[in-house]
C-alpha cells in the first residue's frame, strides 16, 4: 500500500493519519509500542522528504496481512531527489538534523538506495524485537557513531 505525498509540510500529518488507519487490519494495535514507533518513523522520513527535497514523494508501508506474534513491518519513502543522505552532527540547540539518527535508534534495520532519478529510504521494525541499536551522544544529542543524519 502506498500514499502519494506532495512537497508540503502539512503532508506529514496526513501521512501519520494514513499509516494509523492501515494498522487496524494488520493485527497491530494502535496502543502497541510498535505502532507508536512506526508513526514516529513515518513522521521523520516524510518530514525529511518534504522539507529537504522539495519534491513529491511516495510513502509505502508493508504490514502483515494477518495478526501474528512475529512479523516485520517495512516503511519506505521514495522521492525524486538523487542527493544522498549526508551525515551531520546537530548541536543541542538545533531544531533539526536528528531525523535519521532517530530512525537509526528506533528501527531494527534501515538504509537507502538510489532509485531511478531519486532515492528510497527504508526501515524495518520486527514486531517481536527490541527497538534498534543503542546510540551514542553527539553534543548532547543521540546519534549513531557521533553523527545525526539528514536526508537532503
Amino acid at each position: 500500500m502506498q500514499l502519494e505525498i506532495r512537497p508540503d509540510p502539512a503532508e506529514v500529518g496526513r501521512a501519520r493519519r494514513w499509516a494509523r488507519s492501515r494498522l487496524a487490519g494488520s493485527g497491530i494495535g494502535a496502543d502497541e509500542p510498535l505502532a507508536e514507533t512506526l508513526i514516529l518513523l513515518v513522521s521523520e522520513l516524510v518530514t525529511n522528504a518534504v522539507v529537504h527535497t522539495g519534491c513529491p514523494a511516495v510513502l509505502r508501508l508493508s504490514l502483515p496481512e494477518a495478526p501474528q506474534e512475529s512479523a516485520t513491518v517495512r516503511l519506505e519513502v521514495a522521492d525524486r531527489s538523487g542527493r544522498a543522505p549526508v551525515p551531520r552532527c546537530a548541536d543541542g540547540d538545533a531544531t533539526g538534523g536528528r531525523g535519521l539518527a532517530l530512525v537509526d535508534g528506533l528501527a531494527d534495520r534501515w538504509g537507502w538506495a538510489s532509485e531511478g532519478a531519486g532515492k528510497r529510504i527504508w526501515c524495518e521494525l520486527d514486531r517481536d524485537g527490541e527497538p534498534g541499536a543503542a546510540v551514542t551522544a553527539c553534543g548532547g544529542v543521540s546519534a549513531y557513531e557521533g553523527f545525526a543524519y539528514e536526508a537532503v
